[in-house]
C-alpha cells in the first residue's frame, strides 16, 4: 500500500494549482497527486478554437511539465474511495492511504444522457467545444449558405455556464463579416428562464442578442438529437399569453415536444460527476445536488469527514463551475489543509463564491462576469476601477485572448496566482 501525507484527486487546474500552492509554502509536505493523463487542456480557450482564432495546439502542454517539483505523480484511476479508512484503490487494484485528501478530479461528459447524442456528435453537423472544438470551427466555415445554427444547453450542470452563449455570439459575427447573417437564422433553445443569471450582465447581453437577431427560446430540454434527419427534440414548458406556466391538475407544468430542424447544432454535452464519485460516500444523496461531492461552501471542508476538502467542478457548492472560481477556492484549500496538519481547528471561511465568466460577444469584444454567490456581482476592484467589465471591451478580449492564457500556465499552476 502507498501511503502519503495528502493526495489529490486529479491533476487539472484545481489538483495542479492546489498542490503548486502547498509546496510552494513547504516543500518538505508529502503530496500525490492521482491523475492518469499525459496531457493537459487548457479548455477555456477552446470557445476561440471553435471560432478559429486560437491554435488547439496551444491549449495542450504533456502533464509531466506541470506536475509541481516535490509532488509524486500518480498515474492512474482513482477507482473506489474509503473515506472512513483514509484511503482509496486505484484502477491497477492498489490502494493508497493518505492523512487528508482533496478532491478535484474535475467533470465527466455523458452523451448518454440525451437520446441520440453519442451517436452523431462530431457528425452530421453536430459539435461541441466542449468535445471538439477543431470539428467545430469546421462546420462554421462550412455555413456558407446560411440556414440555421441552434444552440443549446443541458439540463445537468455544466463547467463553464456561459460557453453554450460564447460561441453563439462568434458565430453570429461571422456569418455577419461574411454578410450571411441576413440568410440565417440564429437560435438559443435553453433550460433556463433568464439569459444570464446577474442582472448587471444580463442587460448587456440582450442588447447583444438584439444585435444579431438571435431567437432565444427559454424552457427548452433538449431530450433527443437524430442527426440524420439534422433534428433536435425538446420538451418545452408551455406558458400562457401573460408568460405564465400552464400547470396541470397534478400541479406540475405542462410540456409538448417540440422538434427544431437544424443545419448545425452546437450543444453543451450532459456533464455529472465521475462514476467513482457518484457511488462515494462523499456526495449528496438526495436533492439537486444529488452525486456532487459535499463541501462548506466558505471553507470547502468536507462535512462528515473533516480531513476531505473539494473544489474545482466535483464540489457541491452554489456558483458557476470555473477556472476563474478555482483560483479563489485554491488557496482556501491550501490554508485550511495547513491549518490542520498544525493541529488548529478554526478554519478560513473566506471563499464567498467568486466566479467568473468571460462572456466573447464578437471577434474583438468580451464581457468580464464577475460574481459571487447569490449571483451578486463581484468585480475585481483594480480592473473595475479602469473599466466598465459589463459592457462590451476590446481589452476584455485581448484579455481572454492573451491574459488570461499566460496567467493560467505560468503564474496559477505554478503557484503564484
Amino acid at each position: 500500500m502507498k501511503t502519503h501525507q495528502i493526495v489529490i484527486i486529479g491533476g487539472g487546474t484545481a489538483g495542479i494549482t492546489v498542490a503548486a500552492q502547498l509546496l510552494k509554502k513547504h516543500n518538505a509536505l508529502d503530496v500525490a497527486i492521482i491523475e492518469p493523463s499525459e496531457k493537459h487542456f487548457y479548455q477555456p480557450a477552446w470557445t476561440l478554437v471553435g471560432a478559429g482564432t486560437f491554435k488547439y495546439e496551444d491549449t495542450i502542454r504533456d502533464e509531466a511539465s506541470l506536475i509541481p517539483e516535490g509532488a509524486t505523480w500518480i498515474k492512474d484511476y482513482a477507482e473506489e474511495l474509503h473515506p472512513e479508512k483514509n484511503s482509496l484503490t486505484l484502477r491497477s487494484g492498489e490502494e493508497v492511504s493518505y492523512e487528508y485528501l482533496v478532491v478535484a478530479p474535475g467533470i465527466k461528459i455523458d452523451l448518454t444522457l440525451v437520446e441520440g447524442l453519442a451517436e452523431t456528435m462530431n457528425k452530421n453537423g453536430v459539435g461541441s467545444n466542449y468535445v471538439d472544438p477543431k470539428y467545430v470551427w469546421s462546420q462554421v466555415q462550412s455555413f456558407k449558405k446560411g440556414g440555421t445554427a441552434l444552440f443549446t444547453q443541458p439540463t445537468t450542470q455544466i463547467k463553464c455556464g456561459g460557453a453554450p452563449q460564447k460561441i453563439m455570439y462568434l458565430m453570429s459575427d461571422y456569418l455577419r463579416k461574411k454578410n450571411m447573417l441576413k440568410d440565417s437564422n440564429v437560435i438559443f433553445a435553453t433550460p433556463g428562464s433568464v439569459i444570464f443569471g446577474v442582472k448587471e450582465f444580463a442587460i448587456t447581453l440582450e442588447k447583444v442578442i438584439k444585435r444579431y437577431g438571435i431567437d432565444v427560446r427559454y424552457h427548452h430540454r433538449l431530450k433527443k438529437v437524430d442527426g440524420d434527419k439534422k433534428v433536435a427534440v425538446f420538451d418545452r414548458v408551455e406558458h400562457d399569453e401573460t408568460g405564465c406556466v400552464i400547470s396541470l391538475p397534478s400541479g406540475e407544468p405542462r410540456i409538448s415536444e417540440v422538434e427544431v430542424p437544424f443545419d448545425f447544432l452546437h450543444l453543451a454535452p450532459p456533464q455529472t460527476a465521475p462514476d467513482f464519485i457518484k457511488r462515494s460516500k462523499l456526495v449528496h444523496e438526495d436533492g439537486a445536488n444529488v452525486g456532487w461531492v459535499k463541501a462548506d461552501k466558505n471553507t470547502l471542508q468536507h462535512p462528515d469527514f473533516p480531513n476531505v476538502f473539494a473544489l474545482g467542478d466535483v464540489a457541491a457548492l452554489p456558483t458557476a463551475k470555473t477556472g476563474a472560481a478555482v483560483r479563489k477556492q485554491a488557496p482556501v484549500v491550501v490554508d485550511n489543509l495547513l491549518r490542520l496538519i498544525k493541529g488548529e481547528t478554526v478554519m478560513n471561511n473566506e471563499y464567498t463564491g467568486y466566479s467568473s465568466c468571460p462572456l466573447v460577444t464578437a471577434y474583438g469584444k468580451m464581457v468580464l462576469a464577475e460574481f459571487g454567490y447569490g449571483n451578486e456581482r463581484m468585480s475585481d476592484p483594480l480592473i473595475s476601477n479602469f473599466v466598465d467589465t459589463t459592457k462590451e471591451q476590446w481589452s476584455m478580449w485581448m484579455l481572454k485572448k492573451y491574459g488570461l492564457p499566460f496567467m493560467y500556465w505560468n503564474l496559477m499552476l505554478r503557484g503564484k496566482a
